[in-house]
Order: C-alpha cells, then structure tokens, then sequence
C-alpha cells in the first residue's frame, strides 16, 4: 500500500464507511426474507456460484462491548478504521499475502453493523468449556503448535495441508482465501473451498448419518428445505476437529469431540447474497451451546486450485533440520 491510499484511506474512507454502513442498516430493517430467489429446473432455491464469507467482523465480540450486539454506523466506521491502521501498518516491503490489500480495497463490502459473528450467548462471546474440555486443551494446543519435528504426523493438521478448520462445519471465515464454490444436483449441494482444497458434500437424498464409528474432519452432512432455506445438519466429527474463526479472533484454538452437532441454515437474501446462520453444541466440550450468523457475498470465479505443497520447502525443511540435530547431539550410552 503506498502512502497516496493511506492519505486518501484517512480522509476518505471513515465517512464513506459510515454512510455504507447506515444504508445497510436501513436496508436489513427492511426485510431482506421478502426477496423471491430464482429456482433450479427441480424447484430448490438456486445457490450455485462462487461465494466470499471474508469479513472484518470478529467471531468473539470484544469484551468491552458487553451485549451491544450493532454498532451503530459512526462506531461501525471507527472500528473497522483501527483494522485499516493496523493492516496499513505493515511495512512497505513485507505485507502479508492474507487479507492485509483485500480486505482494503473492499472495506465498504466486508463491513457490517454486527459487533461479533457470534449472536448466542448475549454477550457475542463463546460459552464456557466444560471441565473436560479444560483439562484436555493443553494436550490440543501443544498438539496444534506442533513443535516436534519426529515426523511429518507430528505436525500440524494445517502444516501437513490436511485441514485449515476454516470448512467447519460451522464455516468460518479462514485468515485469508475466504472463497467457495456452491454446485446444485437434485440429490446433492457440493461447497467447495478455496482453503485447503476442501469439499463438503450435503446429502439430500434422505439417507441418515452413519453410525458414531464413522468419522470426517468436516463431519456428515445432510440437508433439507425448508421454504427459501437450506437447513444442514452435520454430525460423525473426529475428536481432531478445530475451530479458528476470523483473524481478529483471539481464542484460536478450540478443538470439539465427537459428540459435536452443528446445524446451518443457507438463505439467499438477494442477487448477490446468502445469510448463513449456524448453531454448535458440544457437551463434551461448551457448557451451552452456541449460534452465529454472517453474510456470504458473491464474488468473481474461478476458485483456482489451492497448491499447498506446491514449491513449499517448509515441512520438508523442518524434517531434515530435525534429523541434523540428532546428529549433533551428543550420542547417550
């Protein structure tokens, strides 16, 4: 970013925000479920296209805040301005490929009034853990920081290209690459990700969820409509599934068990939008469960492949630099 978009971002961007936010917020009072989407040839409402869930708006809401679950759009504008500065801060030479140019030059579509992703518990933050849960997440996080090069498996989920945990389900924004690709069969809704070239597929065809002994990172999904609404609902997780949320979320790692439940709701609420709301329960991990919703926005195709591995010397690198430290080490007799 060169200094002429910082001066203009200054000057220009504050009030422009605030006049785009104030019309958002007239806009939603006004009742987006009124809108009439277009159907496929079999008569399901059409989601088919390539999609955004990028966002400024944090899954946690700061605790400050309390329950003011909107900005208003003057406080909406100053908010989002602190994440400009703090994006604009990167030096010149050094500016992450994440959100850092993205997200600036599409502040006016990534704003929203919400305070948090999260709408429950009041407060816009996650519940509480379950004692289980606490006494299991040291072991988690040390696993997920991976700091053992003994092998490739001891890495990371993320490092070993396998899983980001941005799929979810419940879909949560990853730090950069937030694009997905919806496809529609009578029989089936296929959302296929840009991060980590992950695919979920959503069974309409009435078949249960298998038993408890079958098991994917992003679960077992079937679905149904109701009305306008595509009601998803996703069970079989492994005890290996990790939330992260959106990049301002400071409760990175938040792993699930087993027994987690997650049910989504995809409604089209106008040309270029979906209003996606999800609801997550744990007993084994929140003492109550919890729900969010957000904004997915249309994008421009296409989704290009996701090369993880592709000229990535880094899991490499750290095997063999593990492998030259044994060798330096002093030898135990």
């Amino acid at each position: 970013m060169n200094r002429r978009f910082r001066r203009f971002a200054a000057a220009v961007l504050p009030a422009a925000l605030a006049l785009t936010l104030a019309a958002a917020g007239q806009s939603s009072s006004s009742g987006d479920t009124e809108w009439t989407p277009p159907r496929r040839a079999w008569g399901h409402p059409d989601l088919q296209g390539h999609w955004t869930n990028d966002t400024f708006t944090p899954l946690e809401r700061p605790i400050e805040l309390g329950d003011k679950a909107e900005f208003t759009p003057e406080e909406a504008a100053a908010f989002f301005k602190a994440r400009l500065d703090a994006l604009h801060g990167q030096a010149a030479d050094d500016i992450h490929y994440d959100d850092a140019l993205w997200q600036a030059e599409n502040y006016d579509k990534v704003a929203s009034l919400r305070t948090s992703l999260i709408s429950s518990p009041r407060n816009g933050r996650l519940p509480a853990l379950t004692a289980p849960a606490e006494s299991r997440l040291p072991r988690q996080r040390a696993t997920q920081r991976a700091v053992s090069a003994d092998s490739a498996q001891s890495r990371s989920l993320a490092e070993r290209c396998i899983s980001w945990g941005n799929v979810g389900p419940p879909m949560l924004p990853p730090t950069y690459n937030a694009n997905l690709e919806i496809l529609q069969t009578e029989d089936l809704v296929v959302i296929r990700h840009e991060m980590m070239h992950d695919v979920r597929f959503i069974y309409l065809d009435g078949r249960p969820h298998p038993p408890p002994s079958v098991q994917w990172l992003a679960g077992h999904s079937v679905g149904r409509f109701e009305g306008q609404t595509l009601v998803v609902d996703t069970t079989n997780f492994t005890a290996l599934t990790n939330f992260r949320g959106s990049p301002q979320n400071t409760r990175q790692d938040i792993f699930a068990t087993e027994r987690l439940h997650v049910v989504e709701r995809f409604t089209r609420t106008g040309e270029d939008s979906i209003r996606y709301e999800f609801t997550v329960e744990d007993p084994d991990t929140w003492v109550e469960p919890w729900s969010g919703e957000m904004d997915i926005r249309r994008t421009e195709g296409p989704i290009y492949e996701y090369a993880c591995h592709e000229g990535n010397l880094g899991l490499a690198n750290i095997l063999r630099a593990g492998r030259a430290a044994e060798r330096q080490a002093p030898q135990n007799h």
